[in-house]
């Protein structure tokens, strides 16, 4: 046995002379039959055949020993060595708590350590995230879409930050995350709305939804170049149009549907039958609205064309005035009262005299694209590409506008439309580049909910009995139905 043991320490000469150097560095007294294990805290052997002598444990700020962590918990005040403010000293969910270590940042800190020391200085973050900084709020609610669920990968589990965009592998059934995944498994979220269905067919966006007044056909144009009639009862398309080109809005007006197209309007009378083609535009058509029996039309030159409706068989619809002003494209048009009020590309919208044809003013609130414009009550709405929805007031008898409020998006806004909910309060669809629309109830702008889609939705049209459509660059129509909203619970 002497042998065996004299024959070990010969062998660990490097151990020996780095417990020498350590030894000396402490001021301690080196003999070669110290036991070196003891010396540094860590000889189990008892009884063991090397001397015990000198100090039994090293300095308590040898970061090598594990005795010493086991024996004096991190959390203590007491402890002795620097203290290791990566490691939360309370639960897991206080770690977010931690600001800053005292030595040199970690940069190998993994996200997934168990809080034994070992060998490294720096304790392993735990992979939680924090919600002060990367949880979405809304209403100063924590986001509900964010899960709990681990991440899909073997070990530790952390929160799956929900993105507020549509999984296409969910849209097509195939993923297979399932709660894990990152995107969303939900066309919705929120309450006080329903989607009733999903209309697929046409293969480019969607640019103009009707509903004809009495009728049970749902009428729709796309970029496509495709018109399209859908059975309201069915949901299925009953009547596929080629129309040659693109189709850059449609709306409807009694019996007649307009579609505007590149340089020219179709109109088709859907109790007769009858179709026409009005000339005029320069470029492409992108908005339309009918009021005191006249047809405006926005078109890609910055004019507003009118046309007053005749008893002519042969051609029912003459061309009464051409509204210039605008020096780029004019993306939208709407009419309150005794005025026509028009949004283009470029940032500004213009107030027109119904009766006299004339500007009468002239709207400079917005820093970019005006997209949609819309007339409610004795206010003017209007949204951009700036990421703004300007909510304006006439303060005067003379009718000038001026902004009363202001609702800033993080996207630029591209469809307004407003509805009431059975109880009668107005909700406000405003639909974003982000591919969602949000749902907010007026006058204070609470979010009400969001849809989501698979991209853009750039067409909304309001239909009866609390019913919606959109339309998205994908060309999938949603079918949706504004529910009253559910009563609160007394707390």
């Amino acid at each position: 046995m002497d042998v065996k043991a004299a024959r070990r320490f010969e062998d660990n000469k490097w151990d020996r002379s780095v417990f020498n150097r350590l030894g000396a560095r402490a001021g301690q007294a080196v003999n070669g039959n110290i036991c070196h294990f003891y010396s540094v805290g860590r000889c189990n052997r008892k009884p063991c055949r090397f001397v015990h002598a000198g100090p039994s444990s090293p300095s308590v700020n040898h970061k090598f020993s594990k005795q010493l962590h086991k024996e004096q918990p991190m959390k203590s005040p007491s402890y002795n060595i620097r203290k290791n403010v990566w490691v939360s000293t309370e639960s897991e969910d206080r770690i977010r708590k931690t600001r800053k270590c005292n030595g040199p940042k970690n940069s190998l800190a993994s996200s997934t350590g168990s809080g034994e020391s070992g060998d490294k200085s720096c304790t392993l973050k735990t992979e939680k995230i924090c919600e002060d900084k990367n949880t979405p709020k809304y209403n100063g609610t924590q986001n509900p879409l964010a899960s709990s669920a681990g991440n899909g990968e073997s070990g530790d589990k952390s929160i799956t930050q929900k993105t507020e965009k549509i999984c296409e592998y969910w849209v097509s059934g195939d993923c297979v995350k399932g709660d894990n995944c990152q995107f969303l498994h939900s066309w919705f979220r929120g309450d006080g709305f329903t989607l009733l269905a999903k209309l697929d067919g046409h293969k480019k966006p969607v640019s103009g939804i009707a509903l004809p007044l009495g009728s049970n056909k749902l009428y729709t144009g796309s970029s496509d170049g495709i018109a399209r009639i859908w059975d309201c009862h069915t949901g299925q398309c009953t009547s596929v149009i080629n129309l040659g080109a693109e189709v850059g809005c449609l709306i409807c007006e009694g019996p007649w549907v307009f579609i505007g197209m590149p340089d020219v309007i179709k109109a088709w009378n859907i109790e007769s039958s009858a179709e026409f083609s009005i000339d005029g535009p320069a470029g492409q058509v992108y908005c339309m609205v009918v009021s005191d029996e006249m047809l405006f039309a926005g078109a890609q030159d910055g004019n507003i064309l009118a046309w007053k409706g005749s008893s002519e068989t042969e051609n029912p619809f003459q061309l009464t005035a051409s509204l210039k002003g605008h020096i780029r494209p004019v993306t939208c048009i709407a009419v309150g009262g005794k005025r026509l009020y028009s949004g283009s590309m470029d940032n500004t919208i213009r107030v027109w005299d119904i009766e006299t044809l004339q500007s009468v003013m002239t709207l400079d609130g917005h820093t970019d694209a005006v997209m949609s414009l819309l007339c409610w009550d004795q206010y003017l709405l209007s949204c951009s590409l700036d990421g703004t929805i300007k909510v304006w007031f006439a303060t005067d008898e003379e009718g000038n506008l001026d902004v009363a409020y202001t609702h800033k998006e993080e996207h630029g806004v591209l469809q307004l439309h407003g509805l009431n909910d059975p109880d009668g309060k107005p909700v406000l669809l405003c639909a974003c580049n982000d591919s969602s629309v949000h749902l907010y109830e007026l006058p204070s702008f609470i979010e009400r909910g969001r849809i989501f889609a698979k991209s853009e939705v750039r067409a909304i049209q309001i239909g009866p009995d609390n019913l919606f459509f959109t339309g998205d660059g994908t060309g999938m129509l949603g079918v949706w139905k504004l529910l009253a909203k559910p009563c609160e619970e007394a707390s």
